[in-house]
């Protein structure tokens, strides 16, 4: 037994040393096609590199794949720069590494549903990043569109009124802003720029500002007072929202205690008694009494924070 347990040790050393110099390597390679990439902007600034990954065989491999474009939207939704082809490779050693720890305690099945969950964990990282840098456009955009409102009524063109605001709002929306007109300026009209605008920022609010321009647009009337009732009427929906989430902390809370409570009683009784343990653990249906625990943990806990998750 302590044989295999020292074999198992330095078979986990190897393969994260393993992993950390294929990451570097990466990382090389990487910085190496990036340069060279900007050498090629700075001959021709009229292409834009959109390979999936600096490596040949990798880039090649992912672009037989639907999802890819879905993860790559995501990324310039959260505004990472990242590379799709960086992203899931470390999907990918996240999965292995965590397959081949859980396999020392947990059985096959079990192994490998934790594999596929902790091999999705950068990819959940990239949704929260994304969700977090909506909520801050939605907070600040009542504001912006009130500074739009008063740049209308004292006699700004759209365009002008939206050069001028994006360059004083805050982030993300200002680096929206400033795309969108760049975009409008640049031949694509304003229609278009805004549908784009949509699609990287896909919210509600920002829905709504641009069925009120379109609409202005095509029957006329007084945008800025539209504009000032439209922000209003967000600030409303903002507070209410705010609201709503600080009763649902609780909830999220107690969740949280709930799912961390069995884990903590259970590290505890290894640390104080291993013995009364590792019956269950050497026991032949103990290592899938404790796989099918976790699950049980896991799912109560999506259960809770979907029952929490009050929608307005």
């Amino acid at each position: 037994m302590l044989i295999l347990s020292i074999l198992a040790f330095f078979a986990a050393i190897f393969l994260l040393a393993a992993i950390t110099v294929a990451v570097a390597w990466m990382g090389f390679v990487k910085q190496t096609g990036e340069a060279e990439a900007a050498q090629d902007e700075g001959n021709s600034g009229l292409f834009r590199n959109e390979r999936l990954s600096s490596l040949n065989f990798w880039d090649s491999l992912l672009t037989r794949f639907d999802f890819i474009e879905i993860l790559k939207v995501r990324m310039a939704q959260a505004q990472l720069e990242w590379s799709v082809g960086r992203v899931t490779a470390l999907m990918l050693l996240c999965g292995a590494v965590a397959g081949f720890l859980l396999l020392k305690i947990l059985p096959v099945w079990g192994a490998v549903a934790g594999a596929i969950g902790i091999g999705f964990l950068p990819y959940g990282y990239i949704l929260r990043a994304r969700e977090k840098r909506f909520r801050a456009f939605r907070e600040a955009f009542p504001d912006v569109l009130d500074s739009l409102a008063r740049a209308l009524r004292a006699g700004y063109a759209l365009p002008a009124a939206v050069d001028m605001v994006a360059s004083d709002a805050p982030e993300p929306i200002s680096t929206e802003l400033k795309k969108a007109s760049a975009e409008a300026n640049l031949g694509m009209g304003w229609d278009r720029a805004l549908e784009n605008l949509a699609r990287r920022v896909p919210v509600l609010e920002v829905n709504i500002f641009i069925s009120a321009v379109v609409l202005h647009s095509r029957t006329g009337g007084k945008l800025g007072e539209v504009l000032s009732g439209v922000a209003e009427n967000m600030r409303e929906a903002i507070s209410l929202q705010g609201e709503v989430r600080a009763l649902a902390a609780h909830g999220k809370l107690t969740g949280v205690i709930l799912t961390a409570l069995p884990l903590v009683i259970a590290l505890m009784m290894v640390i104080f008694s291993p013995g009364y343990m590792q019956t269950l653990y050497f026991h032949p249906w103990g290592k899938t009494l404790i796989a099918a625990a976790i699950a049980c943990l896991v799912l109560a806990q999506l259960v809770i924070r979907k029952i929490v998750d009050i929608k307005i």
